[in-house]
C-alpha cells in the first residue's frame, strides 16, 4: 500500500517528565492504544510546540486524539510501556486530509492542544495503571478532630497534608530510576465541596485549611507506589480569642498525625475510617486523635480502555428524553400492572412504547454475576407440603448465586409488610423474558441497541440515625464489584447509549476515574419527607450533590422530583454549571408534575408506563436517525444517483456509495446521547 507523510503540530504546556503524544485509528497512531501512542517531540527552538512526522498509508482516512501523560518504561522488555494518561482531549481531530489532497509531506497545525471551537475541551484521564488515594475530613458523622489536651480545647485548627515517599537507601543515579518516576509521577491536591460553590484539585496553603461542619474537605494522591507512602497530618492552632500577633506569618505548629498507605492493602479495605492518634509538637503525648475517611481507587483489572471515544461528559442538548423505570414500570408501586418490573419483557415493553432509555439497578449475585434486581433483598417463602401456612424469610441478594436467583419462587421485600401474598401465586410458567433476575449480559443481548441504558449501580447507603440500606453494612469489595460491571458493560455495550447513576459518591468517583467511556449521574434524594435523611454530607442537599458533580466532573446529577418541584430553579442552576440533570421519584409518574419538569428544560425524566396510551412508537433517538436520513437523501442525491442503493454525490463511480465523514466521533457514533 502507498503511504505518505503528516507531521503533526500542537501547542501546550506540560509538567517535568510529561510529554505530549496522540493515538488514532490506524496502525501507524497506535489503534487508539495509549500504550502504542506516538509520543510527539519538543526541541526547544519554540517553546510549548510538539511536532512528530508519522507515515500513514494512502486510501485511509483517519481520526486522532492528543493527550499529555508519562511512558514509563517496562521492567520487561517483552511487554509494553506503562503509561500515565494526565489530560486528553474531549473531542477527535478532524480526519487527516483525504489521499487526494495529501502532498507527499503536508503539516497539519492543530493549533492549541484541547482547545476545540474556541472552548477548553480536555479530559482529565482515568486510572491506566496508577492508583488513587483519597483522604477526606467532614462532619457527617461527628467533628473529624477530637482533642483531650486541656491546653487545646477551645482551639480551632489549620490542617495540612504532607506526602512523603519512603526514599530507597544509597540512590545516585543519573537517570531516572524507577523510584524517581514514582516520586515524579505521585501527585497531592485538595478539593472542598460545600452547598454554596466548590474548589477542587488545587495546591494547598502553607499551613492548610480549617475545617468548616458545612463542608467536605478531601485530599487526592496519585501514585504509582500506593503500598509506600507515609501521609501526615499537620495541626496548626489559630487563636479564636485573640488577634495573631503582628509578624508572626503563620498560625503555629502544635502536632501531627501519621498514616502509612500500607495499612489499605494490609486490612483488604478499599474504603473505611481510621482514626489516627494527634501526637504533639513537643513530647510524645497525644494531644487528640482525628477520624480520616478513606477511599482507594484501582485500575479495572484484566481490561484496558482505549481513547476512541469519550463520553464522559458529552451530552447532545435535545427535547427532554424519556426513561423507562424499571423498564416499563415498578410492579409494586402499580399493582394493576401486568408485566414484572426489571425483567427483559419489562424493558421491550418500554422500548416498543418509545422509552430512549430504560432504567435498572444491578448489583452482584455471589458468583460475581451482574443481575439486575431492585432491592437489595429478596424474600423467600417457605412453606411445609400439603401446608398452606407460609413464612417470608428476607435474604440478602448477594447471598445468592446467579442459578440459585433463577430458581427462585419469590416475593417483593415490601409483601411481608402485607397481607396480600400476590407475587408469591404468579403463573407457573413465569419463564424467559418474565423471569427476575436476568443477567446483565442477557439484557445486552436481549433488548434493541437504539435504546439506551441508564445503569443505576446498586450500593449500601448509611442513614442519618446510622441504620443501613437492607440492613447491611457490609457489602463487596468496591473495586472488585465495579470492575465485574465496568468490564461487562465496556465489552457487550457495542453502539448503545450508556449512562450510568448511583446514590453513593464514591462509586461515582469511582467510575469516573476508573474508565473513559461512559459518563455518570449522581443520585440524590435531597431534602425529602419520603425518604431518612443520608449520612454522608454530599447526599444531604440537591445544592451540594451539584457542587459535588462540578468536583468530580461527571456529567450531573439525577434528582428527587420532591425536591426539584418545590426548588423549579435547581434546574437551570445545574445547567448554567454545565451538568445534565435527569429526575426520579413517583411524582413523576403525574403527566402535570412532567410538563412543569419539561418546562424548566430538564434533561431527562425517569417514570412509569411510558407511552402505555399511545401504543407502540419509536423513541427521539430513532425519530432523529430518520430526520438525518431526510437531510442526506436530497431529492438531488436521488435523482444523480444510478445505484439501487442511496448514496451521497463524490467523485467516484456513481455506483460506489459513500459514508459521510464526521468531524466528531462523539456526534455520529450512537455511543453519545
Amino acid at each position: 500500500m502507498d503511504t505518505t507523510q503528516v507531521t503533526l503540530v500542537v501547542r501546550g504546556e506540560t509538567s517535568p517528565g510529561e510529554v505530549i503524544a496522540v493515538a488514532g485509528d490506524c496502525e501507524a497512531l497506535g489503534s487508539w492504544s495509549h500504550q502504542k501512542a506516538v509520543v510527539l517531540s519538543n526541541n526547544g527552538s519554540v517553546k510549548y510546540v510538539w511536532s512528530q512526522t508519522i507515515t500513514v498509508p494512502m486510501g485511509v482516512v483517519s481520526k486522532y486524539r492528543y493527550f499529555k501523560g508519562f511512558f514509563l518504561e517496562s521492567k520487561n522488555a517483552s511487554e509494553p510501556c506503562q503509561v500515565i494518561v494526565t489530560p486528553s482531549q474531549q473531542f477527535l481531530q478532524d480526519s487527516l486530509p483525504p489521499p487526494k489532497y495529501l502532498k507527499s509531506h503536508q503539516t497539519i497545525d492543530d493549533g492549541q492542544f484541547g482547545i476545540h471551537n474556541g472552548m477548553d475541551c480536555v479530559d482529565p484521564g482515568w486510572l491506566t495503571c496508577q492508583t488513587e488515594i483519597r483522604l477526606r475530613l467532614h462532619y457527617s458523622k461527628a467533628p473529624p478532630v477530637s482533642i483531650t489536651k486541656r491546653k487545646f480545647k477551645k482551639s480551632r485548627f489549620r490542617i495540612k497534608l504532607i506526602l512523603e515517599g519512603i526514599e530507597e537507601e544509597g540512590e545516585e543515579e543519573e537517570e531516572l530510576s524507577p523510584t524517581s518516576w514514582h516520586k515524579m509521577t505521585t501527585t497531592l491536591e485538595t478539593s472542598m465541596i460545600s452547598a454554596s460553590g466548590y474548589k477542587s484539585r488545587h495546591t494547598q496553603p502553607e499551613c492548610g485549611y480549617a475545617l468548616e461542619p458545612s463542608r467536605w474537605t478531601e485530599y487526592s494522591i496519585h501514585t504509582m507506589d500506593p503500598d509506600n507512602l507515609e501521609l501526615t497530618f499537620e495541626f496548626f492552632e489559630e487563636d479564636m480569642s485573640a488577634h495573631v500577633v503582628e509578624g508572626d506569618a503563620h498560625p503555629g505548629h502544635v502536632g501531627t498525625a501519621c498514616l502509612l498507605s500500607s495499612s489499605f492493602s494490609d486490612s483488604s479495605k478499599d474504603y473505611g475510617v481510621v482514626t489516627l492518634p494527634i501526637m504533639g509538637r513537643n513530647s510524645r503525648q497525644t494531644i487528640g486523635k482525628v477520624r480520616v475517611d478513606y477511599l482507594v481507587i484501582r485500575p479495572i483489572q484484566g481490561l484496558q480502555c482505549d481513547m476512541s471515544s469519550c463520553f464522559i461528559k458529552y451530552w447532545k442538548k435535545r427535547s427532554t428524553v424519556d426513561v423507562g423505570h424499571r423498564g416499563a414500570g415498578s410492579s409494586h408501586a402499580a399493582k394493576h400492572h401486568r408485566i414484572r418490573e426489571n425483567t427483559i419483557a419489562s424493558f421491550k415493553s418500554a422500548a416498543k412504547n418509545g422509552a430512549a432509555y430504560v432504567e435498572f439497578d444491578v448489583h452482584l449475585s455471589k458468583d460475581a454475576v451482574p443481575i439486575i434486581y431492585h432491592d437489595l433483598t429478596c424474600c423467600i417463602s417457605t412453606r411445609m407440603k400439603n401446608d398452606k401456612t407460609q413464612e417470608l424469610i428476607e435474604v440478602p441478594v448477594k447471598d445468592l448465586t446467579f442459578d440459585q436467583l433463577q430458581l427462585l419462587k419469590l416475593a417483593h421485600a415490601t409483601e411481608m409488610k402485607e397481607d396480600e401474598d400476590k407475587d408469591l401465586y404468579d403463573s407457573e410458567d413465569e419463564i424467559n423474558e418474565h423471569q427476575p433476575f436476568p443477567s446483565l449480559s442477557q439484557i445486552f443481548h436481549a433488548v434493541p441497541e437504539h435504546v439506551g441504558f441508564n445503569i443505576e449501580l446498586k450500593w449500601i447507603c448509611q442513614m442519618k440515625d446510622g441504620s443501613w440500606d437492607g440492613n447491611l453494612s457490609t457489602y463487596f469489595n468496591m473495586n472488585t464489584y465495579l470492575d465485574i460491571i465496568l468490564s461487562c458493560v465496556l465489552q457487550q455495550a457495542g453502539k448503545r447509549r450508556i449512562v450510568f447513576s448511583c446514590f453513593d459518591p464514591n462509586i461515582c468517583t469511582m467510575v469516573r476515574h476508573k474508565q473513559n467511556k461512559y459518563p455518570i449521574l449522581f443520585l440524590t434524594q435531597g431534602i425529602s419527607k419520603m425518604y431518612p435523611e443520608l449520612m454522608d454530607i454530599r447526599c444531604q442537599t440537591t445544592q451540594i450533590a451539584i457542587s459535588f458533580a462540578q468536583s468530580e466532573n461527571i456529567l450531573g446529577i439525577c434528582g428527587h422530583t420532591e425536591e426539584l418541584l418545590k426548588n423549579l430553579a435547581y434546574i437551570g442552576d445545574a445547567q448554567s454549571k454545565g451538568l445534565v440533570v435527569f429526575s426520579w421519584g413517583v411524582d413523576n409518574n403525574d403527566h402535570e408534575n412532567r410538563r412543569k419538569l419539561r418546562e424548566q428544560g430538564i434533561d431527562g425524566l425517569i417514570y412509569d408506563s411510558i407511552g402505555e396510551d399511545q401504543g407502540e412508537q419509536p423513541n427521539i433517538f430513532q425519530i432523529e436517525e430518520q430526520h438525518s436520513l431526510r437531510e442526506v437523501i436530497t431529492e438531488e442525491t436521488l435523482k444523480s444517483s444510478t445505484c439501487s442503493c442511496y448514496s451521497i454525490p463524490c467523485s467516484m463511480a456513481p455506483c460506489i456509495a459513500s459514508k459521510e465523514c464526521a468531524g466528531s466521533a462523539e456526534s455520529d457514533s450512537g455511543l453519545s446521547s
